[in-house]
């Protein structure tokens, strides 16, 4: 990802694969905060969604105070 790309992410995303940075950018993400209202059985469901991504993503919400949306 380019610089440009980066900043145009806002508050931006943890370093997850391209195809998870991909989904959620295209899902209308633009800030990890905005992860915070969406479960994460919604995200899972993202086309380029796995696992390790999502770990990640729940992670760096932590690190904020935050966590994913409720079921």
């Amino acid at each position: 990802m380019t610089e440009s790309n980066s900043a145009q992410t806002g508050d931006g995303f943890p370093k997850v694969g391209a195809p998870a940075l991909r989904a959620l950018l295209g899902a209308g993400y633009t800030e990890l905060p905005q992860l915070a209202s969406v479960p994460e059985k919604e995200l899972a469901k993202l086309h380029g969604m796995g696992p390790k991504a999502l770990r990640i993503l729940g992670e760096a919400l932590t690190e904020r105070g935050l966590t994913f949306g409720e079921d």
